[in-house]
């Protein structure tokens, strides 16, 4: 039943089958995760700034759209598909309308360089997966704290430049934001001041940004109860990023890959980056080792010393991310035991994946909005399902990948504002799946 999809088209939805278990090598695509406050940082820090390994997912496309509609100038070496040359533009005109901006949740990351444009940002409310309230309450502190002035409607929101104190701004985090946490050090970034921020999130993907503002000659130091950033002594210099490998991605091939029993080589994705997820698989006694940017996984070796799972998303240092908790309940209604899963951070997210999850035949027991628990293994049957939000729609594909019968799974648009092409990369590990073109 495998067929590749027809060139030129996009599937509506897609047709999975179990098969033999999935084996190979694939290399996962750039972070998405990363990469879009990566973009945004390359419009904060007023110089050209080169990024490679950009994923082509589609929340990705609606970044560059927005900052080309903004007023920098977005370009593509001739050659290179994955490398984008972020530049600014002449002497700013009037500031855009900006609708698309609630498309996706990451388009709170364009303010601190809009604010450096225009001094002024207005943007409509921000959109992506409907996982729950993800206020931005935590944001205006931050601008506050700088000294922007913040207005709001229902519409969107409005923060001015307000502020021409050079001195060093100091917050502490109620809770470890990431998204505060970027934008802390975009604002810090576009005003040359500096920027002291108590519990900070460090997160690979905030780590990133702050790898990247370093190498342009931004002083910066994390630590667990404190990060600090200084300007640069001189001109900052042109910028030369790369963006990491989408770990989130890798932790779905993995899942994905010891479901069916097989064993696979995943590349492209830095070893430190995984290592909850990997503790996680060893947990359920499968073999998985990570390297500086390579994944095995070894689902054949047969699982040993194997214990229930204990999934809890984190924002901690070290955390499980909350984006690999859905691959990894998929993997356990597999596996024995009685596992345990916890999502404080999105608390809608198990409300869009649990009912999809039941309609293959899976019991799981809702303890409340964010813990659910799972006896495994469980006997699940094809059906018709669809992706609510990015990841889960991955996490059914793995489902899917085990059920007996034909699962069709819908909602295709939600899979790949995060994921270019992640039926594909199975298909490439041996996957039964038949993309059905428009």
């Amino acid at each position: 039943m495998t067929t590749a999809p027809v060139p030129g088209t996009a599937a509506e939805v897609i047709a999975v089958r179990p098969g033999p278990p999935l084996t190979g090598t694939v290399s996962v695509d750039g972070s998405k995760n990363a990469a879009l406050p990566l973009l945004a940082a390359a419009a904060a820090v007023g110089r050209p700034v080169r990024l490679g390994n950009l994923p082509a997912s589609t929340d990705v496309q609606t970044m560059l759209a927005l900052l080309r509609q903004s007023g920098w100038h977005v370009v593509r070496p001739s050659g290179e598909a994955a490398t984008t040359v972020v530049l600014s533009a002449g002497a700013p005109q009037t500031h855009p309308e900006l609708p698309q901006a609630a498309h996706i949740r990451a388009s709170y990351y364009l303010v601190p360089g809009l604010l450096a444009r225009y001094g002024m940002a207005r943007l409509p409310w921000p959109g992506g997966c409907r996982v729950g309230p993800r206020g931005m309450e935590l944001h205006f502190k931050v601008y506050e704290a700088f000294g922007d002035r913040i207005a709001v409607s229902d519409s969107g929101y409005r923060v001015e430049a307000a502020s021409s104190d050079r001195g060093t701004v100091s917050l502490v985090l109620p809770f470890r934001s990431r998204g505060a946490t970027v934008v802390a050090a975009l604002r810090a970034a576009s005003t040359g001041r500096r920027l002291r921020l108590g519990d900070p999130n460090l997160s690979p993907e905030v780590l990133s940004v702050l790898e990247s503002l370093h190498s342009m000659g931004w002083n910066t130091r994390a630590g667990e109860r404190l990060l600090t950033i200084s300007p640069p002594s001189s001109s900052p210099t042109d910028g030369a990023w790369v963006i990491p490998g989408d770990k989130i991605e890798a932790g779905t091939l993995a899942c994905a890959v010891a479901a069916t029993g097989g064993r696979a080589r995943i590349e492209g994705v830095r070893g430190d980056d995984l290592a909850p997820l990997v503790a996680a698989l060893r947990r359920l006694g499968i073999s998985a080792d990570s390297a500086a940017d390579v994944l095995v996984v070894d689902a054949k070796k047969g699982r040993t010393d194997s214990r229930p799972l204990r999934a809890v998303a984190s924002l901690s240092p070290g955390g499980l991310d909350a984006d690999f908790e859905p691959p990894l309940m998929a993997l356990a209604l597999g596996l024995p035991g009685n596992h345990l899963f916890t999502d404080a951070i999105n608390p809608g997210r198990h409300g869009n994946l649990l009912p999809q999850l039941a309609r293959l035949g899976a019991g799981i027991k809702e303890m409340s909005e964010t813990e659910c628990s799972l006896t495994g293994p469980q006997r699940l049957t094809g059906a018709g399902v669809e992706a609510t939000d990015i990841r889960t729609g991955s996490a059914l594909m793995i489902a899917a990948l085990t059920a007996q019968g034909v699962t069709t799974l819908g909602g295709l648009d939600q899979l790949r504002r995060g994921h270019a092409d992640l039926p594909g990369k199975l298909r490439a590990l041996g996957a039964d799946i038949c993309e059905v073109p428009r």
